[in-house]
């Protein structure tokens, strides 16, 4: 906008000034503030950790030939989807939201990839969950490994091998986990022999056991530790409340080229972190968790706040 009676632009001068800013500028934007703005405020912790969640999800791009040839996409018998895609993976606060950081790539790009390339920007002093499609011992011990105290959890697979070392009960073991010659071969420094703990509990008549590197029983109690995975689906609500609310259901991004995509997306990311810390404040001075708040709510709010600044 400019200044004086004639503030509009014409439209192509908008698209000149996103195409001199570039995606860089703005996923760096990103990164700094979601950064700062998790180091600023203090979240709900269990046993002193706070608790994170990693998660994948697809959009939908326009579809000039420059961004299927960028980001391809999925395909069936009738051949290829009707719009390019694009994977990404967030790693997110569970009690705010907020997302800490985000990577994303062409459609075919295997969700673990993307997942090792958050592992230097998880914070310390946190227990990270995860699905059970990211078990892939490799990615788990540098996520423990690196850093002070990042712990992950994840649900075990029906067909899990391993050796049970000591046991607290029938339904707490630990373990260890043999990894794979591929994973030995592809991870710097990954011992062949993996140290876990195994947790199970029957819940409503179904037994639920779930894998996490808390090995420590006395700070860690197991009985609280398979409940705590219900949780991890709160970045299946942040998905939605980007997705459906604050980008009011759009069948795909705007942009028609890969570059001013990826600026999209980072500017999207870095928009809904804004609102997510809002609701942070707000939720500080009720002395709620921030996602029993209204996100929709709080998006027009924000709206009409700023349009009377504006």
């Amino acid at each position: 906008m400019l200044p004086g009676k004639k503030q509009l632009v014409a439209p192509s001068a908008i698209v000149q000034a996103r195409e001199r800013l570039g995606d860089d500028s703005v996923k760096h934007v990103f990164n700094k503030s979601a950064q700062s703005m998790y180091k600023q405020q203090s979240f709900e912790t269990w046993n002193g950790l706070n608790l994170l969640v990693v998660d994948g999800v697809v959009w939908r791009t326009a579809a000039p030939p420059d961004n299927r040839k960028a980001f391809s996409s999925g395909s069936n018998q009738d051949g290829d989807a009707a719009f390019p895609q694009i994977r990404m993976v967030c790693h997110m606060e569970l009690t705010s939201h907020q997302q800490l950081s985000s990577e994303f790539d062409n459609y075919k790009t295997n969700e673990i990839k993307l997942a090792e390339r958050l592992i230097e920007r998880t914070p310390d002093n946190s227990l990270t969950m995860f699905d059970k499609g990211y078990y892939y011992l490799g990615l788990l011990n540098n996520w423990h490994q690196t850093g002070n105290m990042r712990h992950w959890l994840i649900p075990t697979r029906p067909d899990l091998q391993y050796e049970i070392i000591s046991s607290a009960g029938k339904n707490d073991h630990i373990i260890e986990l043999k990894t794979t010659k591929h994973a030995q071969k592809n991870v710097p420094y990954v011992p062949e022999m993996i140290k876990a703990r195994s947790v199970s509990k029957t819940i409503k008549g179904k037994s639920y056991r779930i894998l996490t590197s808390m090995t420590d029983r006395l700070r860690y109690p197991g009985n609280e530790i398979v409940e705590l995975y219900c949780h991890r689906w709160e970045i299946e609500l942040g998905f939605r409340e980007i997705k459906q609310t604050m980008l009011d259901s759009s069948y795909h991004l705007r942009s028609k080229h890969p570059d001013m995509v990826r600026e999209e997306l980072w500017g999207v990311l870095f928009a809904y972190n804004l609102i997510q810390r809002i609701m942070t404040m707000a939720a500080t001075v009720t002395e709620i968790w921030p996602n029993q708040l209204s996100f929709s709510a709080v998006r027009w709010l924000s709206f009409s706040i700023s349009r009377q600044y504006l």
